[in-house]
């Protein structure tokens, strides 16, 4: 993709997201992520109805009359992008590959990120990291991140979510908003993922196709694992080719929510052919 293609490209996602972000989910996301805490904001005089409790009684002896401390909500979030960059995500079956779903759903939540003045970081992953950018705000780095979520060429297509689990946990020391997207077709994340559960506030958006939950019969088709390279001949004929197909990927499905929920995690599901745009703002919701 050449310099003038790449820029097109993000700015069109630039204005698409913005536009979500700025009339929708900035409000949402304000009000769904709360800060670290409250920190101390200044000192008035007592009244009726104020909590006793919150009586500074230094100033009250010296003024002879009655103050409270006021405390406000201290609002500045870490927001982490976990974006899974392998080969699986290159599948699609409508006009939209899941990637693409990923980018915009990515790029939508960073600029919630930033019209709330918070920070917003990258992590994609195969089974390794490939790319960390660290947390920072501004419009400039939203910009980057997304520069980086459509050019971006993963050295491995294979996918190992616990290794970007516990990469995230040790360069992220304060609890961050973490957002993991991926389609999920992976295991053994579940031990890794709870420790993480148990510092971040953390989301799993899965992204997948719906010819990935079934295999239509096409009779005799050539397939290629997009993770592995491996071509093989299936006889999508066959029920119980279809039938272990289906248990398989029902098997993933699972895992991934039975993971996430034990672990306190949030769950978003989201097709390709589906509005992201309704699922997240109902996730944003029902938190």
């Amino acid at each position: 993709m050449d310099t003038k293609e790449l820029l097109k490209k993000v700015r069109k996602i630039e204005i698409k997201t913005r536009r979500l972000s700025d009339h929708i989910f900035g409000g949402e996301y304000h009000s769904t992520f709360k800060g670290r805490g409250m920190t101390f904001s200044e000192v008035r005089q007592y009244q009726f109805g104020d909590d006793v409790r919150s009586i500074d009684w230094n100033v009250t002896a010296r003024y002879n009359e009655p103050y409270v401390k006021v405390f406000e909500e201290e609002r500045e979030l870490t927001m982490m992008l976990m974006v899974d960059v392998s080969g699986s995500e290159l599948f699609g079956t409508t006009n939209r590959f899941k990637k693409e779903i990923i980018t915009e759903i990515s790029a939508t939540l960073a600029f919630s990120a930033l019209q709330n003045n918070d920070k917003a970081g990258l992590i994609l992953f195969s089974d390794e990291v490939e790319l960390f950018i660290p947390p920072k705000k501004g419009k400039r780095h939203v910009l980057r991140i997304i520069r980086e979520l459509l050019e971006f060429k993963p050295k491995s297509n294979k996918t190992d979510i616990a290794e970007a689990l516990k990469f995230m946990t040790s360069v992220m020391k304060k609890k961050a908003i973490v957002f993991v997207l991926s389609d999920f077709i992976s295991e053994d994340y579940e031990r890794t993922l709870k420790i993480t559960g148990n510092k971040h506030d953390v989301t799993g958006i899965r992204v997948y196709d719906q010819r990935e939950a079934e295999i239509p019969n096409l009779g005799m088709v050539q397939m290629q694992d997009a993770e592995t390279g491996k071509i093989e001949l299936v006889n999508t004929q066959s029920k119980s080719v279809r039938r272990d197909y289906g248990k398989y990927h029902n098997e993933r499905v699972i895992y991934f929510k039975e993971s996430f929920t034990k672990s306190g995690c949030g769950v978003l599901d989201c097709r390709v052919d589906e509005s992201y745009v309704k699922k997240l703002l109902g996730y944003f919701k029902r938190r």
